[in-house]
């Protein structure tokens, strides 16, 4: 069991506590009496000391925030101690010197010898005032807090006022923005031509004239009043009167007036503009705008009170409306116009082809009727006998080319697909008076189409122009152009077609139902063929 030790101060000198131990360098106060010779600093500490902590002096207890008291007299510098540790004890850490910082902390008790002089100087002039000092302090000190509070107070105040300032202009900013932002998409909807595209529909004539002739008449006469009114107190714009420049109403006269022509000048330009550019399914946004323009001005000359005349801005309305019209109606005459010169064409190939056909038809009739007079000549009654015959039916095919060429009504009705171009569900239904049909047919399977034309049905009547339009009468429902009747396409199948020609024509000779389509299916298998050697699968 290890022996324990306890420190034995020589007499005069403080009673540490029990499990003091010196710090490295500790020396004794020299103002403490000297130790007697031989004095032995460290005793065996007996069972009862080992255990129960002695008392330590009153002198030596520490006081909170308090240096301990000292012996009389200065303190000196500590050297190297001279007491001797403990047989078999180390030195004592900082941290177990620090827990009693009484006996040798000199740091400590620097320390806190100050903060004793300043509680000290504190407490000798706190004592030196008398009451009525002490309370002009502390009515000193609480003015000063409330003057603190109040500048604090006006500083908050005035970051209220700057934090709600700038809400308030933020606020500005975003309804400015938002309101721009509408006007922007509402623009941009009525200008995105693509969209006015897709919702145009049938065109409603603002102005119902006769012909296009009769629109350019009426714009005429409109832009005649339009200039008019466009001149110096032609009542296009209005202006306030009595504005002063520098104190000159002449001054003020002439600004106005020059900013007025410059407005009317930038509206007249905007007008001149749409009308240029008029499409008749762009009116609307047109209108709408030209209105935005006489909006712009009027704001924009406000002080001036400067403004576009309701009266203006009407006739302005109605050339965009007139013109818009007018390209309606001329477009539908040229498509009537080219309509009508390529039925003038038809009918010219088709007389001409007739005339051709008579002519050789007559040459025919005429060498058998020279062949028949010889043969007559000779006596041979049975060979002229044939040739009478022959000349008949010559006869005949004449009286038939007569005919066609007296009735426009007579020819060939048709039903032709092309399913490479159009699908398996389009057909074609329509007539030609041609001399051989085919012709027509190989005519529409030209170059503006990818393959030829199938026919599923093809009969002569005597009225196929009545049993044409009957059938285009049942099946409009299932039109594929409703605005240009010309285009004879119909979203049918070709047996839908054969109920209406058999109702109509009696017994159809001829009538293919599935195409054949030889083009269009060689070149579906060349691809197929294409795609499986460029991805390397096995025939």
């Amino acid at each position: 069991m290890t022996q324990e030790y306890r420190f034995n101060p020589p007499p005069g000198w403080p009673v540490p506590p029990p499990d003091w131990r010196p710090e490295p360098g500790w020396k004794p106060d020299p103002s403490w009496p000297k130790e007697p010779d031989g004095w032995v600093f460290w005793v065996p500490a007996g069972p009862e000391e080992s255990t129960a902590p002695q008392a330590v002096p009153t002198e030596m207890q520490p006081q909170p925030q308090v240096a301990p008291p000292q012996p009389a007299g200065p303190v000196p510098q500590q050297s190297a101690g001279n007491a001797p540790l403990p047989p078999g004890a180390s030195t004592p850490s900082p941290a177990s010197n620090r827990s009693v910082p009484i006996f040798g902390a000199r740091k400590k008790a620097r320390e806190l010898g100050s903060e004793v002089d300043v509680l000290r100087a504190e407490l000798q002039r706190v004592g030196a005032l008398d009451a009525v000092q002490i309370e002009e302090e502390r009515i000193a000190a609480h003015e000063r807090f409330e003057a603190s509070e109040r500048d604090l107070e006006v500083q908050r105040a005035a970051a209220r006022d700057r934090f709600g300032a700038e809400i308030a202009r933020l606020t500005t900013d975003r309804d400015a923005l938002v309101a721009k932002v509408a006007e922007l998409q509402t623009r941009v909807a009525q200008l995105d031509e693509a969209a006015m595209l897709q919702e145009v529909g049938v065109y409603e004539y603002q102005h119902p004239l006769e012909n296009a002739e009769a629109y350019r008449t009426r714009l005429e006469t409109l832009r005649s009043r339009i200039k008019e009114m466009s001149k110096k107190d032609g009542g296009a714009v209005t202006a306030v009167s009595g504005w002063q420049v520098n104190g000159s109403a002449a001054g003020g006269r002439r600004l106005v007036s020059q900013t007025s022509k410059l407005m009317l000048r930038a509206y007249n330009g905007e007008a001149d503009v749409l009308v240029r550019g008029m499409k008749p399914y762009r009116l609307e946004a047109s209108i709408d705008r030209l209105n935005k323009s006489v909006a712009a001005i009027e704001k924009l000359g406000r002080s001036m009170q400067i403004a576009i005349t309701p009266e203006y801005h009407h006739l302005r309305i109605n050339e965009l409306q007139l013109t818009a019209d007018f390209l309606e109606k001329r477009a539908e005459e040229k498509n009537r116009e080219k309509e009508e010169l390529a039925r003038m064409r038809e009918e010219r190939k088709v007389a001409q082809q007739l005339e051709r056909e008579r002519e050789k038809l007559e040459k025919e009739r005429q060498h058998y009727e020279n062949a028949r007079a010889a043969l007559l000549a000779k006596g041979d009654e049975e060979g002229a006998q044939r040739l009478a015959e022959q000349i008949g039916e010559v006869a005949k095919k004449i009286d038939d080319v007569d005919y066609r060429a007296a009735n426009h009504r007579a020819g060939y009705v048709y039903v032709i697909s092309n399913v490479g171009a159009f699908g398996d569900h389009m057909v074609k239904i329509g007539m030609t008076r041609r001399l051989d049909p085919m012709d027509r047919v190989r005519e529409l399977g030209d170059a503006s189409v990818p393959f030829r034309f199938d026919v599923h049905a093809l009969f002569f009547a005597n009225d196929a122009v009545g049993i044409e339009a009957e059938v285009h009468r049942r099946m409009a429902e299932r039109r594929v152009n409703r605005v240009n009747l010309r285009r004879e396409f119909f979203y049918a199948t070709p047996h839908q077609v054969l109920d209406h020609l058999r109702d109509l024509a009696g017994d159809v000779l001829q009538f293919d139902e599935v195409p054949e389509a030889i083009e269009f299916r060689q070149s579906q298998s060349l691809a197929s063929l294409a795609t499986r050697e460029g991805s390397g699968s096995p025939g």
